[in-house]
C-alpha cells in the first residue's frame, strides 16, 4: 500500500497523510452508521460512550463525545474494505506480524465541539511495556483546521512518554494533555474525506475545536506491532489518579 518515501517520512516524522483510503460509498455506509450510534448514545451504560474533554455529567451536552469499540454497536463496520487497506499499511511499517488492535469514533459536535489537547496516545496504555503502534485517523467529510483536523509535532515520536494530566488538571475528566511541550514546527494536515492520518503512539499531535456548523467525525483504527516488555515500568500517575464517571459505569458492567 506504501511507496518506500511514504515509509521512510512515517519513520523519519511520525506520522503521513494518505489522501484517499476510503471510497465515497464506504464513508456513506459509515457516517450511516456512525450517527445512529451517536445519536443512541451506544455503550454508554457499559462506559464505552463518554464526553473526552468533560466531566460526562448526565444531562449535560458533551463537548467531545467519543466511543469505544463502536464496531461492537455497528459490526457492518467490521466487514468494510478499507479495513484491509489499513492493515497492510501496518505490516508495511511495522512487518508482518501487525494486527488490529481496536477502534473508537470521536465526534466534535457542530459550533462546539471542544479541542484535543496535545498529548501521546501511549500515555494512556499500560506502563509495562514500550509499545510499538499505529492509529489510523480517518475523517467521514472534509477535515479542516475550522473544523478540527489533527496536528503534528514532527519527529515527537522518538521522545519518551512524557509527563500528562487530566484535562483541565480534573480528574474526572479521561482525556488526557501533556504537561509542558514546545510546539514550534507543528504540522496542520486538513484531508478530505475518506483520506487518513496515520501516527505512531508516542507521536504528539493535537486537533482543534470545532468552530463549523457541521459536525466533524473521526473513525480512528488502532494496529500493533512488537512491543517491548520494560524491566522498569514508567510511572503513568495521571491516570490512576482519575475518578471518571466512565470508569464507574465500566465497572457496573455485567460480566458477559
Amino acid at each position: 500500500m506504501l511507496t518506500q518515501e511514504q515509509m521512510d517520512f512515517f519513520h523519519r516524522e511520525g506520522y503521513l497523510v494518505i489522501q484517499l483510503l476510503v471510497s465515497a460509498d464506504e464513508i456513506a455506509f459509515m457516517r450511516e452508521a456512525y450517527d445512529r450510534i451517536f445519536s443512541q448514545q451506544a455503550g454508554r451504560d457499559a462506559g464505552d460512550q463518554f464526553d473526552l474533554a468533560g466531566a460526562d455529567e448526565e444531562g449535560v451536552v458533551a463537548g467531545l463525545p467519543q466511543i469505544l469499540s463502536p464496531s461492537k454497536y455497528a459490526p457492518e463496520l467490521l466487514d468494510a474494505p478499507f479495513r484491509g487497506k489499513a492493515l497492510e499499511i501496518a505490516q508495511d511499517l511495522f512487518g508482518p506480524a501487525a494486527h488490529y488492535g481496536g477502534d473508537h469514533a470521536i465526534l466534535k459536535p457542530a459550533g462546539h465541539g471542544a479541542p484535543t489537547p496535545w498529548h501521546q496516545d501511549e500515555a494512556y496504555w499500560s506502563e509495562e511495556f514500550d509499545h510499538e503502534a499505529l492509529s489510523v485517523w480517518i475523517p467521514l467529510q472534509k477535515a479542516t483546521v475550522e473544523n478540527g483536523c489533527l496536528h503534528f509535532l514532527p519527529g515527537s515520536h522518538r521522545l519518551a512518554v512524557l509527563p500528562h494530566h487530566c484535562i483541565d488538571n480534573d480528574p474526572r475528566i479521561h482525556g488526557l494533555e501533556v504537561d509542558q511541550i514546545d510546539t514550534t514546527g507543528a504540522v496542520a494536515c486538513p484531508i478530505p474525506a475518506g483520506g487518513a492520518t496515520l501516527h505512531h503512539c508516542r507521536t504528539l499531535h493535537y486537533a482543534g475545536p470545532n468552530t463549523t456548523d457541521q459536525p466533524r467525525r473521526a473513525y480512528i483504527m488502532g494496529f500493533y506491532g512488537e512491543g517491548r516488555k520494560l524491566e522498569t515500568p514508567r510511572d503513568h500517575t495521571w491516570n490512576r489518579q482519575k475518578q471518571t464517571a466512565r470508569q464507574q459505569r465500566a465497572d457496573r458492567r455485567p460480566l458477559s
